[in-house]
């Protein structure tokens, strides 16, 4: 069997150099929830439904206390630079950054806190590539969120940014409840995902 070339089977021929921002931005037909990484176009798989059920859990605890100068979004492309545009589970952002209904992205400097639930096949972007890159482009919390044995609630491992050094910090991990004063005061019942 003869392999067709890209242009003939459908698939596009990604440029020379990777793809950039806005070619994610204003690419017609990517699937839902593309991410742009280091130039090339990353595909989310089909998720399990611990992965909804854990966004809908942090998103409702996170927005029941936040504060007027900050918003909650859920998987909303963040623009890091021209080569980067991956698109958090869950995003703390500056209340200004919010423009309008018509918005497709956040930029890097008005996240304030990024929240990955880990699935199977973002495990390695997840814990490695996005921890880098959001260090690096100043965001200064950060979440982990993976399915814990033997209950399988969420375990949420909070990390901060250093300022001696750019890179996150473990601030502990947390089963059954989270409970933070950073960025703001938060306290989610981890257990309640047994409702959803």
């Amino acid at each position: 069997m003869t392999a067709q070339p890209a242009e003939q089977s459908g698939w596009r021929m990604p440029p020379m150099d990777g793809y950039t921002v806005d070619d994610l931005l204003t690419l017609p037909d990517l699937p839902p929830h593309t991410e742009l990484i280091d130039g090339s176009l990353v595909l989310v798989s089909p998720q399990r439904y611990f992965h909804f059920a854990a966004i809908d859990l942090l998103v409702a605890g996170l927005r029941g206390t936040v504060p007027p100068d900050l918003k909650v979004a859920r998987e909303m492309t963040v623009v890091l630079d021209r080569r980067n545009g991956p698109e958090p589970d869950i995003s703390v952002i500056r209340a200004a950054a919010k423009k309008g209904p018509r918005q497709t992205y956040f930029e890097g400097k008005d996240v304030v806190l990024a929240v990955e639930v880990i699935s199977p096949e973002s495990e390695a972007r997840d814990r490695l590539t996005k921890t880098h890159k959001y260090a690096a482009a100043g965001i200064r919390y950060y979440w982990l969120v993976e399915m814990a044995e033997p209950d399988e609630y969420p375990a949420v491992e909070v990390f901060e940014l250093s300022e001696e050094t750019g890179m996150y910090q473990s601030a502990g991990i947390h089963r059954d409840r989270i409970k933070v004063d950073r960025p703001y005061p938060i306290d989610i019942d981890l257990t309640a995902i047994d409702n959803l």
